[in-house]
């Protein structure tokens, strides 16, 4: 065997199985893919993120324009180019999965989520070939669910991770709701929500000249501080708390521009609502693919997300790589690990447009403030990474033993 046989013999092949490549995760498959002891397989049951499909939440036809297949290996689930983003349980059945996991020779599967259903057929493929299978899901406890999901949430949820390996905790609210379905800790392993760090971090960095040119994008051609909303204009991600608490900021003299940032179905009575408050100093640039946004953080100078039934908001990752302050709610899934109070930013309770703009005002009135909860929001970040997934990922598969090349005997 030759020396490179022999490396890719003693690596882990570990499966990935999403719903289509998503900005987020690719870029960690990649970094995963690329330690010597690990190979990352990514298996997908639609396109659409990559031709252009619709997305509702959006409300327009949004194809991602970063590489989402580079540095790892991915394969497309027959039927992956008719489908379009999943609608329901049913949306995405994928029966090709079972012949895929088949042929694909793993150490260990990763199913992100619980549904469309095609996700039960991977697990079922999985452990019909006795792979270990491991979750990793974004669900906490603050959630809100329907009367009867919430009754039936816990026995399901237990009986079904017990038939799992162990879980992937994304976060603290993430990891405390496996240990409320029954999880034992021993089984839970830290693989934390991320974004590709040194991408925002680096393409955040602006001349003065760009920074310049980014704040009249953004509509705030002078020096006035800029807070900034970049998400989906719908209704847990509550963006009209925000409207309402820059009026009121406003109007007790505070000197600032509101940059939404977005698109969504929410978008004609957020404009209306501005204009029926008086609120002068706010534009909408509308949506902002992800090339782009590293540059629009490092333009603004506070990163506001006041959601509801959130189950993380990446977009807090993405600002505090460019140094931004944060200013959040109890409801967001981020909040407990990255949100520190006084320290990088605040922690409002969820709809509370009073302490919203509570939280902003000395944050706008002090620059030196907002630099120095920009650099612990740097400081807390660099510490949230691939690295920790890295570590985690290795933990996790660890506990199922087995060497690599076990695949060699199924």
């Amino acid at each position: 065997m030759s020396a490179a046989s022999e490396a890719m013999a003693s690596r882990r092949v570990v499966g990935f199985l999403n719903t289509h490549p998503i900005q987020y995760f690719a870029p960690m498959y990649a970094y995963l893919n690329a330690a010597p002891d690990l190979a990352v397989k990514a298996f997908y049951i639609s396109d659409y993120s990559l031709r252009g499909g619709a997305d509702r939440a959006f409300g327009q036809t949004v194809a991602w324009d970063i590489d989402l297949l580079e540095g790892y290996e991915a394969e497309f689930v027959a039927g992956a180019r008719r489908r379009e983003e999943a609608s329901g349980f049913f949306s995405m059945v994928a029966p090709g999965l079972w012949s895929a996991i088949g042929r694909a020779r793993l150490d260990a599967l990763v199913v992100h989520g619980h549904t469309p259903a095609a996700m039960l057929v991977g697990i079922a493929a999985a452990k019909a070939r006795g792979l270990p299978v491991f979750m990793r899901g974004e669900t906490h406890l603050g959630l809100a669910r329907s009367g009867l999901k919430a009754r039936l949430r816990t026995p399901v949820m237990s009986a079904f991770y017990a038939g799992l390996d162990g879980v992937l905790a994304i976060g603290s609210a993430n990891h405390a709701f496996y240990r409320a379905m029954g999880v034992p800790e021993n089984r839970i392993f830290s693989v934390p929500y991320t974004v590709d760090n040194a991408r925002f971090a680096a393409a955040s960095r602006l001349s003065a000249p760009e920074r310049a040119e980014r704040r009249r994008f953004l509509g705030a051609p002078d020096d006035r501080p800029i807070v900034l909303y970049a998400a989906k204009f719908q209704d847990r991600k509550r963006p009209g708390d925000l409207v309402r608490a820059a009026a009121e900021l406003e109007r007790s003299g505070a000197c600032f521009h509101l940059a939404m940032v977005g698109s969504g179905e929410l978008e004609p009575q957020l404009r209306r609502l501005a204009a029926d408050l008086g609120l002068a100093g706010v534009s909408f640039p509308g949506f902002v693919n992800q090339s782009g946004l590293p540059a629009l953080y490092g333009a603004s100078d506070v990163f506001v997300l006041a959601s509801q039934n959130e189950p993380w908001g990446l977009a807090i990752n993405e600002a505090m790589c460019a140094g931004l302050p944060i200013v959040t709610t109890d409801a967001v899934g981020a909040a407990a690990d990255l949100v520190r109070d006084g320290v990088n930013g605040a922690v409002i309770p969820a709809g509370d447009v009073a302490a919203l703009a509570g939280a902003l005002a000395p944050m706008l009135r002090d620059a030196d403030a907002r630099r120095r909860m920009g650099a612990a929001s740097a400081d807390i970040i660099a510490r949230w990474s691939y690295a920790e997934c890295l570590a985690g990922l290795r933990q996790a598969l660890a506990s199922v033993g087995g060497a690599a090349g076990a695949r060699a005997a199924r």
